[in-house]
């Protein structure tokens, strides 16, 4: 993709700014994403269109071992550049001295993802359009977690997470309302502690013991702006949350990279 001439657009829609009380006008906005996410497979299928004389297999077969080399050297503490970005280890967390250790319940693990001088000039052939307000229905638009003021998924037990979008008040005396946690595997947990915060376009919710992995945030409600829905509503967070290890880049104020 060495040619920016042609130009790209991105459609957003704007919604109400949930982290400025006192100003009832401002937005912030939501990319409008395509139906399908860009995987692997798709990569690969992608690369052998445009022209690669490689069986598929075999560009699939490159691919994954490019991931894994990279993995491995992220895990070793290296700093990994790409074409597009530069992944950078960071441990968050609060040492008490200097000769603290390491405690996983306090510190995690996670990466700065860095765009590079590359993407930095093809988003300048990035067109911007908008399509007005966001429609007013239920959605969750943003989860932080609020022990580090990261909102890159990374999230930590026994601390409350703020939920913010629009209708996500927890209501309804169905016994499947509330705010739960689904592991890859399926099993489900329920935040049973008192929400912090339970308004119409906020929660806070204490992230209950949960073991290292990956989770689903889903919201079932009965709430409505009008009247109480008959049937609970459930929504789901479009990014995985994660405890421990895995966590995604957080972003910062440190310069991008050339």
């Amino acid at each position: 993709m060495e040619d920016y001439n042609k130009d790209y657009y991105w459609e957003i829609y704007l919604r109400d700014n949930p982290l400025t009380k006192d100003n009832t006008k401002d937005c912030v906005a939501e990319v409008k994403t395509g139906p399908k996410t860009l995987d692997k497979e798709s990569v690969a299928k992608e690369i052998k269109r445009t022209g690669s004389e490689l069986k598929l297999p075999t560009i699939i077969s490159v691919t994954s071992q490019n991931s894994d080399i990279i993995l491995e050297a992220l895990l070793n503490g290296d700093s990994v550049q790409t074409d597009l970005c530069q992944f950078s280890p960071r441990v968050l967390g609060n040492f008490a001295s200097s000769e603290a250790l390491f405690d996983p319940a306090i510190h995690k693990l996670t990466f700065d993802i860095i765009p590079t001088k590359k993407l930095r000039e093809a988003l300048k052939h990035v067109k911007v359009v908008n399509l007005g307000a966001k429609a007013s229905v239920a959605h969750i638009g943003l989860v932080t977690d609020t022990a580090t003021g990261l909102f890159d998924g990374s999230i930590t037990i026994n601390d409350d997470i703020e939920i913010t979008g629009n209708n996500i008040k927890i209501t309804g005396d169905d016994a499947v309302v509330g705010v739960f946690f689904v592991a890859e595997d399926g099993t489900t947990t329920k935040v049973t502690r008192r929400f912090t915060q339970n308004d119409p376009s906020k929660v806070l919710a204490r992230v209950p013991a949960l073991a290292d992995g990956s989770y689903t945030l889903r919201i079932v409600t009965q709430f409505s702006t009008n009247t109480e829905l008959k049937n609970p509503r459930t929504l789901e967070y479009k990014d995985k949350l994660i405890v421990g290890n895995s966590g995604g880049g957080g972003e910062d104020d440190r310069p991008v990279i050339e």
